[in-house]
């Protein structure tokens, strides 16, 4: 055999000796793949044990202000100017809208002049009056003629008043076209445009105080014998990813005519507040407390009507089934009815690619990664060390 013919020969040997290594090593890479356990810290897991869970009836309303004002059009006119948009802060006494006041102007100047005129007339007829009296006491007038003095004094007398209290109320009047804001708060709501007219009892603006907020709350009316003032709330607000907590002030004595739900009136307790009024609103009056098994809501794996959690059993990763209590409204966390017991080690976080049965290793905690990796490190650097100097020896 010539010698390029030897040479194919033994290139070919070769290079199927490389692929039957590499099929090998890509096996032997799958098996240990599949046989490495899977590590885990103690922040991914969470122990079970027994905690105190909140129990009372379920609460459900809104938060609204204690101090709003709905105000109103006192006067029918043109709305002029509006000067305070929604959100904005008002103090009180601030000029909210102006209405037209034209008309009420001259209704205000007519009454002021009949009220000057009536007081000239009840001028004139004490002066007249006056001056028959010294007659009648010379002797030089009848006394019918003084009577008739006394009655056209009496006259202009009530038409002074009267005068004057149409001249009070045109200047009422004129005011009513100037809305202000009540006390200090926040524009909730404008409802007019300038330009608009505006009836007797239109909608012109509302104001709240956001100080003033509380949740107004209804509860079953089986559960109106348990509740009472002073009792601890706790609830979630729409929008706020936090939980409020309150105190009950009031229960209603009358229940709704129509759901047969009564109010219970919940106060703010603390700093942490809303700052918008009408959002829904849900929680649970804590009436009571109980100890039971209970579980983070993160853990849990919802399967239609089942619900499912990753635990750690003998150093192997389980899928269990449980069964859900109720939920305790301060922290979130549910009660276990069954499917776990104290003690047990459940994933805080499972993920889908988990598999039943799967082989789990406790590793050192995120806190001791630092002081591992400076060892190792360490080490490294050590054998580096040492394998340099022997390649230096040889």
């Amino acid at each position: 055999m010539s010698r390029p013919s030897l040479l194919i020969l033994s290139l070919c040997l070769v290079l199927a000796a490389c692929g039957q290594g590499g099929k090998d090593s890509k096996v032997s890479d799958k098996a240990a793949t599949a046989e490495r356990p899977l590590q885990i810290t103690a922040e991914d897991y969470v122990t079970i044990q027994n905690n105190s869970l909140a129990s009372g009836p379920v609460i459900t309303g809104t938060i609204q202000p204690e101090r709003k004002a709905d105000l109103r059009a006192e006067v029918s006119a043109i709305v002029m100017q509006v000067l305070k948009e929604n959100g904005e802060v008002v103090r009180r006494g601030d000029l909210l809208v102006r209405l037209d006041d034209t008309t009420f102007r001259d209704q205000l100047a007519s009454a002021e002049q009949g009220a000057r005129a009536a007081q000239q007339t009840l001028d004139q007829a004490e002066r007249q009056l006056e001056r028959l009296k010294t007659l009648r006491a010379s002797g030089m007038t009848s006394m019918q003629a003084l009577e008739d003095a006394e009655i056209r004094r009496n006259n202009a007398q009530s038409e002074l008043v009267a005068a004057k209290a149409r001249s009070v109320a045109a200047r009422q009047q004129l005011q009513r076209t100037e809305i202000r804001a009540p006390f200090d708060g926040i524009v909730s709501e404008r409802k007019v445009s300038n330009g608009d007219t505006a009836q007797i009892g239109k909608e012109i603006m509302k104001v709240i105080d956001p100080n003033s907020l509380r949740f107004q709350g209804l509860i079953s009316a089986e559960s109106v014998n348990i509740v009472k003032a002073g009792q601890s709330v706790s609830f979630k607000i729409n929008g706020y990813d936090q939980q409020f907590i309150g105190k009950v002030r009031r229960v209603d004595p009358a229940a709704n005519a129509t759901t047969r739900q009564v109010e219970v009136l919940v106060d703010f307790v603390g700093k942490e507040q809303p700052h918008v009024s009408g959002l829904y609103a849900e929680g649970r009056v804590e009436a009571g407390s109980t100890e039971a098994l209970t579980l983070i809501g993160s853990a849990l794996i919802r399967d239609g009507d089942k619900t499912y959690v990753w635990a750690v059993q003998d150093g192997l990763l389980k899928r269990l089934s449980v069964v859900l209590g109720e939920r305790d409204v301060r922290r979130g966390d549910y009660a276990i009815i069954s499917g776990l017991k104290s003690g047990d080690k459940v994933l805080r976080q499972p993920m889908s690619t988990f598999k039943d049965g799967s082989k789990v290793s406790l590793v050192a905690s995120a806190s001791s990664a630092p002081a591992a990796a400076t060892a190792a490190a360490s080490a490294s650097a050590s054998a580096a060390a040492a394998s340099a100097a022997s390649v230096t020896g040889k």
